[in-house]
């Protein structure tokens, strides 16, 4: 594959990211019933023991995860990657792990802080990936030949990531913890669609690549 063709293809890797999490939690908030995006986790969507709870899992989180994996394994020769920053791109696969994860290990009803086996896996799962992932867009920033402009992003989107993170575990916040956690996952998003039309480049990447 050459650099042109590789550029294309990442660009729709980050498209399809994102319009595959959107469907899915388009569709499956649809199917669960009484299910809240604002009051609830994402992955209640496929918490044990509710409504499409396995499909969801794995025709939602599944996928996913495979997809932004996929554009990181494939837009990384692109990326001007070098010392910090290329540890900060590596941390970031954290996030297909978590979505892979959540299939895989699913919550309880309701996602409390304990409870099952699985429950209990879930929960670490995410107490290690959302601070890798947040550490990962810090350490991109270190990039070099990034304009101030994205850099600053870059810094940003660390910030605001883990402060949604924090945020959305707060007890007091437990009404508006799904809202706090899809704004936070936004974040995500735009920073892969960001990477994908601003930094990703044929050729002269090549030399910082991982």
């Amino acid at each position: 594959m050459d650099d042109s063709d590789r550029l294309r293809l990442a660009r729709r890797l980050a498209l399809a990211v994102v319009a595959w999490d959107v469907a899915m939690l388009t569709v499956g908030g649809a199917l669960k019933p009484g299910y809240s995006h604002v009051s609830q986790y994402i992955s209640e969507l496929n918490a044990t023991g509710t409504p499409w709870a396995t499909a969801i899992g794995w025709i939602g989180f599944v996928p996913l995860g495979l997809l932004l994996a996929w554009f990181l394994v494939v837009a990384a020769p692109l990326a001007p990657l070098r010392g910090a920053s290329r540890v900060g791109w590596w941390l970031l696969m954290s996030q297909p792990l978590a979505y892979v994860g959540a299939a895989l290990a699913p919550c309880d009803a309701g996602c409390p802080a304990t409870g099952s086996v699985s429950q209990d896996l879930h929960n670490l799962l995410g107490a290690l990936t959302y601070p890798a992932a947040g550490l990962g867009l810090l350490l991109l920033a270190f990039a070099p030949r990034l304009s101030p402009a994205l850099r600053a992003s870059l810094a940003v989107a660390s910030a605001v990531w883990m402060a949604g993170f924090v945020a959305m575990v707060v007890p007091e916040l437990g009404d508006i913890r799904g809202a706090l956690q899809r704004a936070t996952e936004a974040v995500l998003y735009l920073v892969v669609v960001l990477i994908a039309y601003r930094v990703l480049q044929p050729g002269p990447a090549r030399g910082y690549s991982a």
